[in-house]
């Protein structure tokens, strides 16, 4: 205290602002190093459910489908879900007299806003006759489907049946609303003969 005694108060807040930054230096130089995160693994889960149910509505508050699953899975980095085994309905946004689109796939993935719906392995999907309109289905597999707009679209090969006319192709693209269905590539159709 004897060093202090004849010093201003402006020397003795010097000596100790220098004592203070060789501290903060010393401390980070003896210092142990950051830990590192070295977990290795698939994301981890937000939350799991198992036999649940899932309505998802458009901008208009109409369904845009539906999905029935033993198993779902919501990641936390991006608020997707991942489902095993799902069944599905897709129902129209237009002409809401006409039956849904029911179906199933291996498995699917639903991005955060239910914007864009994933139907991943195999695919069936099935629509029931209405008005003069037959029974249809549809097999392929890897099918990308905006479900708000009732649009959906595949790379994969393709089977439409609807009453007794087939067509097989690879790549399809369909709007299940306006009843507009393009098969891409490799199309093969089989109308039968019309009755006389």
């Amino acid at each position: 205290m004897l060093l202090f005694k004849d010093r201003s108060a402006a020397g003795v807040a010097g000596v100790l602002a220098v004592a203070l930054g060789a501290s903060v230096l010393l401390y980070y130089w003896v210092a142990p190093d950051k830990k590192v995160d070295d977990f290795v693994g698939p994301p981890r889960s937000g939350y799991t459910l198992t036999n649940f149910n899932l309505d998802s509505y458009n901008d208009f508050g109409q369904p845009a489908f539906k999905l029935i699953a033993p198993h779902l899975e919501r990641r936390e980095d991006d608020e997707s879900l991942y489902i095993n085994a799902p069944d599905f309905v897709l129902p129209p946004t237009k002409d809401l007299t006409a039956p849904p689109w029911k179906g199933h796939s291996q498995y699917g993935w639903v991005n955060k806003d239910g914007s864009l719906l994933k139907l991943q392995g195999k695919v069936h999907m099935d629509r029931i006759a209405f008005g003069q309109t037959p029974p249809a289905s549809i097999d392929t597999s890897e099918v990308t489907a905006w479900p708000k707009e009732n649009r959906l679209e595949t790379a994969e090969a393709a089977r439409i049946v609807q009453g007794a006319s087939t067509m097989d192709g690879v790549g399809m693209r369909a709007n299940l609303d306006t009843k507009h269905l393009e098969l891409l590539d490799a199309v093969h159709t089989v109308y039968p003969p019309r009755k006389r």
